[in-house]
Parts: C-alpha cells; structure tokens; sequence
C-alpha cells in the first residue's frame, strides 16, 4: 500500500506515536511496504508446515490468519492516511486513534476465527472401525449419526491471501490511492470466496441419508435421501485421477477432493459421488445398512 502512494509519501514515514500526538519514530518507505509482507509470509509459511506436521494447526490457524491479516493491512492504511500528502513524516497526523479502531478489528476477526473454529469442531471425531465393512447391523428403532471433517490448510492460505488483497484494493480505494479499485478488489473477493468455500467439507450420514456440506459454515449443502443411494463405498483416490484439486468432474463421477486417500462413494441415480474424508468405512456401512433397512 505504500508504495501504490509512494508519489504522495515522505521518503521516510512516520510509523509510531507516543502518547502525545506527533510521532516519534519512522520507516524509510520501502521498509514500511516490505516488513508487513515479510511478515505475513513468516506467518503463512509457519502455519503452513504446522499444518504439514500434524500440530493441531486447526484450533488456532483461523484466529491467527484472520487478526493478523487485519492487523497488518489496517497498520498499513492508518500509516499512508496519517503520512499522505506530507513533506516530512514529523508532519503526520494523529494515528492513535485510528490504531484503537485498528486493534478493536483485529481482536474481533480472532473472535471470528475462533467461533468459526468452535462451530465446525463442536462433534467429537468419530471412533476408529475397520475399513471395508459392508454394512453396519443397526438394531431396529435405533438412531445414529456419524461426522466426519476435512480441511485443505492450502485452500485457506489462498482465501486468506486474496481476501487480504481485495481488502487492501477496497482501503486504498476509499483514501483515494487508486482511480477505480474494482479491478483489484473483484478478482481476488472472487479468489477468496471460492477457496473458502472448497477450503473444508464435512459430511454427515444419519438414517435418512448423507449430507455434505462445503466451507467453514457447512453452507451450500447437498444431500441425498437412503432411499435414493443405489450402494455406498470406499475408494482410494487421488487429484491426478479426478483432474484436480477442490469440485472435480471426470469420469469417474463428481468428486470433492481435498486431501489424497479413501473417499467415501456413494451411487445415487446412477451417478456417483465421492468425498475425501476421515473413517470412510463406517459411512459406507451406515448408508449400506439404512439402505437395506428401508
């Protein structure tokens, strides 16, 4: 951001404030643009290989991206508007206030990404069974559930990315840095919208069916009533086989891919679909066994 401004800028920008309301210590401007972004790709690469390790990434990575994501980009804004248009950054302007606001918003994006962690989390993994088990015996009259999560840390990286670069085209919109900031701002909203919604899955198999819901809120859903399933089953597949990553249609059917490994299949209207989740086996065997019940 600053260097989209850099015409209107110091060379040197003021980049804290004591308690008074001139500032006391600066930045050269390249150091200003470049530190947030080495920042954030410190932060994104951490994540990224806890992800990798199996840290148990998934109870803090939301929080995190989110309020440092806000935190960074609104720093940057608060620094341009409080040095634009000035000759020397002792000039600059008031920021206190606006660094109150600012933390305010990233407190509340953590907020954010902790019920939104919360919500998805809220039913406890499902216990281990062996997979390729047909079917389940249920006794008559008995009700079940079984849940089952899977998130691509990728996907998420990616929205936030392009989430952070469309609220950074909005902001220098809004302080007049740039003409028109649709250009920048559609693109990548579009990018982060759509990681966000491939970015988890969870499906969820009772007697009356399956469901299987997309993004962090479980929204859009599909389903399909026991009575249409024609079989249910597991299969081993990967993105080379299906043509891809996220929402892939290929020969083999329709196929939510987010991690490599067993899938459930399920035969519906002669069609099949799949989705790569946890304990495979046991939904088969459910919907196998509710089939056969009805």
């Amino acid at each position: 951001m600053p260097l989209a401004a850099r015409g209107r800028l110091p060379d040197r920008l003021a980049t804290h404030w004591g308690a008074g309301a001139a500032p006391d210590g600066s930045l050269p401007l390249w150091a200003a643009a470049a530190l947030p972004a080495v920042a954030w790709a410190l932060l994104v690469s951490a994540v990224a290989l806890a992800s990798r390790r199996g840290s148990g990434v998934r109870g803090w990575a939301g929080a995190t991206l989110l309020s440092v994501g806000v935190g960074l980009i609104g720093a940057q804004a608060v620094i341009v508007r409080a040095n634009l248009d000035r000759s020397d950054w002792h000039q600059a302007r008031s920021a206190t206030l606006w660094f109150v606001v600012l933390i305010a918003g990233a407190v509340t994006a953590a907020l954010i990404g902790v019920l939104l962690d919360r919500r998805a989390t809220a039913s406890a993994p499902p216990t281990p069974v062996t997979p390729g088990d047909p079917a389940l015996e249920i006794p008559e009259g008995e009700r079940f559930v079984w849940l089952s999560r899977v998130t691509n840390p990728w996907f998420q990286l990616s929205a936030a990315a392009g989430g952070l670069v469309a609220v950074a085209g909005a902001l220098a919109g809004a302080a007049g840095l740039v003409g028109n900031p649709w250009p920048l701002i559609a693109p990548f909203a579009f990018v982060s919208v759509g990681m966000t919604a491939f970015s988890t899955v969870r499906a969820r198999v009772t007697e009356r069916g399956l469901e299987v819901g997309f993004g962090p809120l479980g929204w859009p859903t599909r389903r399909w009533a026991v009575g249409d399933i024609e079989s249910a089953r597991v299969e081993r597949r990967t993105p080379a086989q299906v043509g891809g990553w996220g929402y892939r249609l290929s020969g083999l059917g329709t196929t939510v891919m987010l991690r490599a490994g067993d899938c459930l299949v399920v035969r519906a209207r002669g069609k099949d679909f799949a989705v790569s989740v946890d304990d495979a086996g046991r939904a088969a065997a459910l919907l196998n066994s509710s089939r056969v019940r009805t």
